[in-house]
């Protein structure tokens, strides 16, 4: 016995991918909880691209409260704490089999809980610029995914802040978008090759290496709290004008906690996942922006529905196998009056008989504009 809560499935990280995840283990039927700190990055986004149905109005703390109703009315729990420590239990066998019980422990701030498998969703932190009075424009201006925002600054004027050559093939590549691009280097020596800067010289991006010193608002969007940006100054004491721009100095992947319990990273730092998202340890998976960086919504949903699949068919009591029933033979009528069924918990499985009954459900509801 343990004085620890004890689930199937815990899920370290509540941004689109962790809480996929975890909305897929409950509603199939495994004891699920999401450990989720404080101001996770994807909860910053101030609007929400490329996820087919929700409005752009749509922020990333709007999109993750309701996913928090939403896995909490099918089941699950969740812990607004962060984690600080998950370690192997005596109890987790060296073999890779599978047993009944938990298999880790997680320590954090406010509980400890034990469970059979463990989700790493942790992400990635952008390596900010180094620009006084930028920061405060991040979504607003300030963008860090070309993908995700290229699309807000079409025909606008732009900038790319950075040295290397990342920061060298978004600015070229935002010339699909605008005729308008500044590669800023900020005072530092360009870090790309020959061929890039032959490509450079071939498209008409404007290359700037004076420092840059601060950024200032829009004096046009009247919004006190969350102004747009209006511009950069450079250290010449000339102002630059911009619809808003890309800060590209790169990302780390927070995959501490992972490389404490022994998985794999890949180059990158980013952690190694096969195609069911298992990481090297077994019965520890990894999902969304910490295993490859996309930094894309509708990626790392898909990911956590990858995922909550694989637990399920890792997890799942039934079929038994052939062997599992010759094994178990001997101890039964060998008819199938033995097996312990259904093989979800009965809380979980009155929550379901709760849930059916229900005509609303937590999540994104109302009319699309225009329609009544």
């Amino acid at each position: 016995m343990t004085d620890h809560l004890e689930y199937e499935v815990v899920v370290i990280g509540g941004g689109p991918a962790g809480l996929t995840t975890a909305l897929y283990a409950t509603r199939l039927g495994h004891r699920t909880a999401v450990f989720e700190k404080e101001g996770g990055r994807h909860a910053r986004v101030s609007h929400v691209h490329n996820l087919l149905g929700v409005s752009e109005n749509v922020s990333g703390e709007q999109l993750a409260i309701h996913a928090v109703d939403q896995l909490e009315h099918y089941g699950g729990d969740f812990f607004p704490d962060a984690v600080e420590s998950v370690s192997r239990l005596e109890t987790d066998p060296d073999d890779g089999s599978d047993t009944d019980g938990p298999r880790f422990r997680l320590e954090s701030t406010h509980a400890t809980v034990d469970a059979r498998r463990v989700v790493f969703a942790t992400g990635f932190r952008d390596r900010s610029p180094d620009v006084p009075e930028l920061e405060r424009f991040t979504g607003r201006g300030l963008h860090y995914c070309l993908h995700c925002d290229a699309y807000t600054l079409g025909d606008g004027s732009v900038f790319v802040l950075g040295h290397t050559e990342s920061a060298a093939h978004v600015a070229m590549s935002m010339l699909n978008f605008t005729a308008d691009v500044d590669l800023l280097l900020d005072d530092r020596e360009p870090e790309w090759d020959e061929e890039t800067q032959r490509q450079l010289e071939a498209h008409p991006v404007d290359v700037i290496d004076t420092a840059v010193v601060s950024a200032y608002a829009d004096e046009h969007v009247a919004d006190d709290e969350r102004p747009w940006i209006g511009g950069l100054e450079l250290a010449d004491g000339t102002q630059r004008e911009y619809l808003g721009g890309f800060a590209m100095y790169g990302s780390a992947y927070n995959a501490d906690l992972a490389t404490e319990l022994g998985c794999e990273l890949r180059e990158d730092g980013a952690i190694a996942v096969d195609e069911a998202r298992e990481t090297s340890v077994d019965g520890v998976y990894a999902v969304g922006d910490v295993t490859h960086g996309q930094n894309q919504t509708t990626i790392a949903i898909g990911d956590g529905a990858y995922a909550g699949l694989a637990l399920h068919k890792d997890l799942r009591p039934f079929p038994k196998s052939t062997a599992e029933l010759e094994a178990s033979e001997a101890d039964s009528s060998g008819d199938g009056d033995d097996l312990e069924v259904p093989g979800s918990a009965a809380d979980l499985r009155a929550q379901m008989r709760r849930v059916r009954e229900l005509e609303t459900h937590p999540g994104l509801r109302g009319p699309s504009p225009g329609r009544e």
